[in-house]
């Protein structure tokens, strides 16, 4: 092993599966296959891609299936081999992969070296695939020094990785930052970082990696035109909920029903926490620009500035999951711990 070595954690997903009879099946021996595609990149490209050592999961991860005990499963495998290598790339289906970023950005906070997830929309052995292109990204820029947190490499673009989403089901260019530049991109087949956007190290690697409780411990609650009390009633009196991420309208507003508030009001004091985020991809809420929004404001909803919902989600997640007094876990989600919110609100 080299002091530039990359550890891939291959995870599964589309990138990796075969043909089969009854349609692409997860493939086996992927660093093999990965190894003998690279023999067909253009000689400057090959000579590029760092040394590099794979992981691979027996059980590969069906990233639509994918759970917190998934997202603990990475983490922790990149925690204990940290010292070990340069930088991390995990290989990881595409439809929960932003979900996967989110929360390893939170388990392994203040890193001092890269973890890049990629994935692709097609087989790395179909034609016309991305998978060759994405991973050899996600290789190349695995070893950047200055490159010091969780990041997605795909379609040629860098991003946080608790600030993407998937935005596209079947284009190349299927993931987007909404509230965040780019990182880097690839330019005339070079890696290019734009270090001022990206997060500095502050102190020595803390990796918080509790033990995840199911996501049925938090429940998303998008609003729609007519929603009644009665139904988010449904979804938040229930004693295995202690989290919600509420999907508001604009800056962060709901309707003017007094039953439906008072449900709200009911689940905070009964210590649910009561995320706020916007149905809108860009901008931040801000809770008292409208009536409505100070009504949240009032019984102690939390403000999620700009975060995706991916990111409100796996950050309730995990700060649920640590024995944290309920004040310290709103101060927490209020603060920015890794890059997945502009400011305190």
């Amino acid at each position: 092993m080299t002091s530039n070595t990359v550890l891939v954690l291959y995870a599964g997903g589309t990138l990796g599966m075969l043909d089969g009879p009854r349609g692409l099946r997860p493939g086996s021996d992927f660093e093999t296959r990965l190894r003998q595609a690279f023999t067909h990149l253009a000689a400057h490209r090959r000579d590029a891609i760092p040394p590099f050592e794979m992981l691979e999961y027996t059980t590969p991860i069906d990233s639509s299936s994918a759970t917190p005990a998934d997202w603990q499963r990475l983490a922790r495998d990149i925690a204990d081999r940290y010292a070990a290598y340069a930088g991390f790339v995990v290989l990881h289906g595409t439809d929960t992969l932003a979900w996967s970023a989110s929360s390893l950005a939170f388990q392994l906070q203040c890193l001092g070296k890269p973890v890049v997830v990629t994935g692709a929309q097609k087989p790395l052995e179909a034609p016309h695939s991305d998978a060759l292109d994405n991973v050899e990204m996600a290789l190349r820029f695995a070893t950047r020094s200055d490159l010091t947190e969780v990041a997605i490499a795909f379609g040629g673009k860098l991003m946080r990785g608790c600030r993407t989403r998937k935005w596209e089901t079947q284009a190349f260019d299927a993931f987007y930052a909404p509230n965040w530049p780019l990182l880097g991109e690839i330019i005339d087949d070079e890696p290019v970082l734009y270090a001022t956007r990206c997060l500095s190290p502050s102190g020595a690697p803390r990796f918080e990696l509790p033990d995840l409780m199911p996501t049925s411990a938090v429940i998303r609650l998008p609003l729609w035109p007519g929603i009644h009390a009665r139904q988010i009633a449904r979804l938040l009196d229930d004693d295995t909920v202690h989290g919600a991420v509420l999907e508001s309208w604009g800056s962060g507003n709901i309707p003017e029903d007094a039953a439906l508030a008072g449900e709200l009001a009911a689940a905070s004091s009964r210590g649910t926490l009561l995320a706020v985020i916007s149905q809108c991809p860009h901008g931040p809420v801000t809770l008292g620009t409208y009536a409505s929004g100070n009504v949240l404001k009032d019984i102690g909803a939390l403000a999620g500035d700009d975060m995706t919902p991916e990111a409100a989600f796996t950050k309730l997640v995990h700060l649920l999951s640590q024995p944290l007094p309920e004040a310290q876990r709103r101060r927490q989600f209020l603060s920015s711990l890794c890059g997945e919110r502009s400011a305190l609100t």
